[in-house]
């Protein structure tokens, strides 16, 4: 009997998105879609709707603006081909869950106890953390660094300045989420300890991205990645318009904010339309080098 009649459905596969992976993107994209809903379209409704009351609505649109980035995220791992393609962001949604789970706790008492969309809320905090990193890590080594058949090194300055947004985005949201009462008279609109960790932590997923560029080069790993930060830079440029009457710009957070939101939306669709034209065929047989020349 040959080997081929022995390969079953659990054989290790190069740069597969395994069954698990798969079925944690199922679970968790209903609550984005749903949370995404509440939160960015019915954003000044969140004291009878949300899990917490949240004001102004612009803070409620930010937290809206990443879970529509992250629906497009897990739509790609649930039906998407190529585990490298993805996997870069199972770090950024670990962070990101694991901080809103804290701040669950800390603030506890913010909670609309009771309310289904608390339950709910709590509940996908409390497994979230886990699944991703049982799926993330059990799914991790299925990437021997190869490149597409159709793929490109990303330049070096192109890599240097978007290392640099991402280190300053994870710097800072850190930074607020750490010492939120810091900020509380300085942010860009008002703000609470809550508001201000949840703003931190959202601002840590383009940080715990881009930071991966340091170790690899291949546009393939990065391209649907940035895809979603798009996305959720088009929705956070579309709350700040919305809710611009929030922004005090008495305050020069206010106008530094503004700028880095607007110029992170150019600077990464000019990097997504010049690199996605600069992809070239490649050696499959080529390693994680293979896109470089």
């Amino acid at each position: 009997m040959n080997a081929a009649a022995n390969t079953t459905d659990e054989t290790p596969t190069h740069d597969d998105i395994r069954l698990l992976t798969r079925l944690v993107a199922l679970a968790v994209l209903p609550f984005l879609a749903v949370a995404s809903v509440l939160l960015y379209v019915f954003a000044g409704e969140t004291e009878a709707l949300f899990a917490w009351t949240i004001d102004p609505p612009l803070t409620a649109m930010l937290l809206g603006s990443a879970y529509l980035g992250g629906i497009w995220y897990f739509l790609v791992v649930l039906r998407g081909r190529g585990w490298h393609r993805v996997k870069y962001g199972f770090p950024a949604v670990l962070v990101f869950a694991t901080l809103l789970a804290v701040a669950t706790v800390v603030h506890f008492d913010r909670f609309h106890h009771g309310h289904i969309s608390f339950i709910t809320w709590a509940c996908v905090y409390a497994v979230t953390p886990v699944l991703v990193l049982v799926a993330g890590l059990r799914n991790w080594g299925r990437d021997d660094g190869r490149a597409d058949d159709v793929d490109m090194r990303i330049p070096v300055g192109v890599r240097t300045l978007l290392i640099a947004v991402g280190a300053c985005s994870l710097f800072a949201g850190l930074a607020l989420y750490a010492f939120p009462g810091l900020f509380l008279e300085t942010w860009a609109w008002p703000i609470t300890r809550l508001t201000g960790r949840v703003i931190g932590a959202v601002l840590t997923l383009p940080g715990m991205v881009n930071l991966w560029l340091v170790v690899d080069e291949r546009w393939s790993a990065f391209r649907l990645l940035l895809q979603a930060e798009i996305v959720s830079l088009c929705f956070m440029a579309g709350a700040l318009v919305v809710g611009g009457g929030a922004l005090d710009w008495s305050r020069p957070a206010t106008t530094l904010f503004v700028a880095v939101i607007a110029a992170s939306l150019v600077v990464f669709l000019g990097v997504y339309i010049r690199c996605d034209r600069g992809r070239h065929p490649v050696s499959r047989r080529q390693p994680r080098g293979a896109a470089r020349r």
